[in-house]
């Protein structure tokens, strides 16, 4: 029939992630004594091959001599093939059922192993075009069918031209000669196909480039099973986030780009646009002003504990998810204040200053044990609860003080009030959150409430204390030890000066913000924090977000999954499934959550539905943001 589309997919590469005959010569090779230098040379063949730089024939002759296969090998190779069929193949295999009939699948591989693979996902054994191997009495593969058009130069051209195809061809793959089809003018486009591996001298001949099959079904408007392309997904990392967050979202396929430092709000408000991720640390203040040229922005990973650094009002009022990373960098902080307790109250600081002049102080004074000390910790969280027990377990009485009712670990007390603790305390350290109510915690007069001598820690937050007051209590002595890693105001960049007043005090311990930056803090937070974003994207799952109502829900099959943001006013819910219902559309299943600001629906519904549903959802009243899974 004319005005058909006919799409013709290779097998190596693209429709698997690797090259058959690579992994047949891992398989057959195995006890060969020269095995890797084999493999090594059937590899450079295969990349020589699909860049063009040899001829096919050649590529393959010289690969079969190399093999020593036999039939036997066949099922191995099979069931690890079946095995690495390409992540967006897998997600799409019922658009390959259900375009079946105009789906040709042509490559220079064998029949003998494709076959298996891909008529499991619906593609007819008439339309699999590929070589064949020939093997002698005891089932070695000895060659392949050299009358076969495919093992000949331009075997992909001539094919096509034998089959006479009337309508419009696209072909999707990664090699020369699938160039080689649309150059001799039998398709209308080229798609390289780089989820598994980019060729240079391919990528550069292409109509498309194309990183998933999503992404060529959704040029070609053809149903698929995610929404948006995943290599369409822009993600914008600041900040110098540890490499395993760039290592996870290129993994799920989107497209990243990657700053060191952090960007002011100008910067930002433009850089900021057609960004669908952005993930940041602690430098980067994301305002309204930022907010307002995010036209795509789904939603932001604070890759670090606070989000005061986050307008989190305007992020709900524009449907944008906020997550942070509570828990991954604990033990890190904890481990800094402790360590940083112990150098102060044996006079560290001074010491090694005075060494680093020549000067040799050998002396007791002012150098203390901390066993039998008194430790008050202003914050009884994640880490002052942490810090609580070791410091318990090395000898000192622990007190705390928290505005929220917590359960004391071990032997720690709770005081009833703040000017209790700082009567009482040996040390202090700071461990609260971001709230307003902190702003200036520690100022002139709680200084005068503690102990003369007493050791001061802040690795919370620098708005907590007031600068001016400390400096003057380390130049009284009222606090004879000091050690601060946070600031009122931090430099964005390594490259900025750090200006404070508090340089060049006496046994003070200044550190840039690192109290959560060691290599297990940093990993933890871009492993967790990039699989909140994920979930989010692909399930609608909220679960650990700052300023969305929180669910999390399993993924659902063979349906469509409907997410609805909305201001938080009564009848929203009656409303969706009003709408739902005019539309004869079934719900699988429904959840619903709210917080003060926003109400958060996610409709599971059957696969066939009106389309008009869609702009029905999104002019509710008060919606805020639609948008559909899979």
């Amino acid at each position: 029939m004319k005005n058909e589309k006919f799409i013709v997919i290779d097998f190596d590469s693209t429709f698997t992630k690797v090259e058959g005959l690579d992994e047949l010569a891992i398989i057959s090779l195995e006890n060969c004594e020269d095995k890797n230098d084999r493999i090594e040379q059937i590899q450079k063949l295969t990349n020589l091959g699909m860049e063009g730089k040899i001829s096919f024939p050649e590529s393959l002759q010289k690969r079969i001599s190399l093999l020593k296969a036999n039939k036997k090998h066949l099922k191995p190779l099979i069931d690890t093939l079946k095995k690495q069929v390409s992540d967006s193949f897998l997600r799409n295999k019922e658009f390959l059922t259900n375009y079946a009939d105009n789906i040709l699948l042509i490559s220079s591989g064998f029949k003998d192993f494709i076959e298996p693979i891909v008529t499991e996902f619906g593609i007819k054994s008439e339309n699999i075009y590929a070589n064949n191997f020939l093997y002698d009495d005891e089932g070695n593969i000895v060659g392949y069918d050299i009358k076969n058009v495919l093992s000949q130069e331009k075997g992909k051209v001539n094919l096509l031209k034998s089959l006479n195809l009337e309508g419009d061809v696209y072909v999707i793959g990664d090699g020369y000669t699938d160039y080689e089809i649309r150059e001799a003018g039998l398709a209308n486009k080229f798609f390289a196909f780089t989820e598994n591996i980019e060729r240079e001298s391919v990528v550069e001949k292409a109509d498309h480039i194309t990183p998933s099959l999503e992404e060529f079904l959704y040029v070609n408007k053809l149903p698929m099973s995610i929404s948006y392309p995943k290599s369409r997904i822009q993600v914008l990392l600041l900040e110098n986030i540890h490499p395993k967050a760039t290592e996870i979202f290129k993994q799920e396929g989107y497209n990243i780009e990657f700053i060191k430092g952090a960007l002011d709000e100008d910067e930002l408000a433009e850089k900021i646009k057609n960004v669908h991720i952005l993930g940041i640390r602690s430098k980067t203040k994301v305002t309204k002003k930022v907010l307002e040229n995010a036209n795509k922005l789904m939603t932001i990973g604070a890759f670090c504990i606070g989000t005061t650094q986050i307008d989190l009002d305007a992020c709900a009022e524009k449907g944008i998810v906020a997550f942070n990373a509570p828990y991954s960098n604990t033990r890190s902080v904890v481990e800094l204040a402790l360590g940083e307790m112990i150098m102060l109250m044996r006079n560290v600081p001074d010491k090694s200053q005075n060494l680093h002049q020549g000067i040799w102080d050998k002396s007791s004074s002012n150098s203390f044990e901390i066993r039998g000390k008194t430790l008050g910790l202003i914050g009884y969280g994640n880490i002052g609860s942490q810090f609580s027990v070791l410091a318990e377990s090395l000898g000192m009485k622990v007190i705390f003080y928290e505005v929220v009712e917590r359960l004391a670990l071990g032997n720690a007390t709770p005081c009833k009030t703040l000017e209790e603790l700082l009567h009482k305390s040996d040390v202090i350290s700071l461990h609260v959150d971001d709230r307003k109510s902190n702003y200036s915690l520690i100022g002139k007069q709680q200084f005068a409430q503690m102990k003369d001598g007493v050791i001061f820690i802040n690795l919370s937050r620098g708005f907590v204390v007031e600068i001016d007051a400390l400096v003057e209590a380390i130049q009284n002595k009222k606090v004879r030890g000091c050690a601060v890693d946070v600031f009122p105001y931090e430099p964005k960049t390594n490259d900025e000066m750090f200006e404070s007043k508090l340089r060049n005090l006496p046994n003070t311990i200044l550190t840039p913000h690192i109290g959560g930056s060691t290599e297990e803090a940093q990993e933890n937070i871009a492993n967790f924090v990039p699989t909140r974003i994920i979930n989010f994207i692909n399930k609608g799952d909220t679960f650990g977000s700052v300023n969305y109502p929180n669910l999390q829900l399993p993924e659902q099959n063979n349906s469509h999954r409907l997410i609805h943001v909305h201001k938080n006013t009564a009848g929203i819910l009656a409303q969706i499934n009003q709408a739902l219902a005019k539309h004869e559309i079934n719900i699988l299943g429904q959840y619903l959550k709210t917080n003060e600001q926003i109400g958060y629906v996610i409709t599971d519904i059957n696969q066939k539905y009106d389309k008009g549903i869609i702009e029905t959802l999104k002019n509710i009243p008060n919606t805020i943001k639609f948008r559909i899974l899979y």
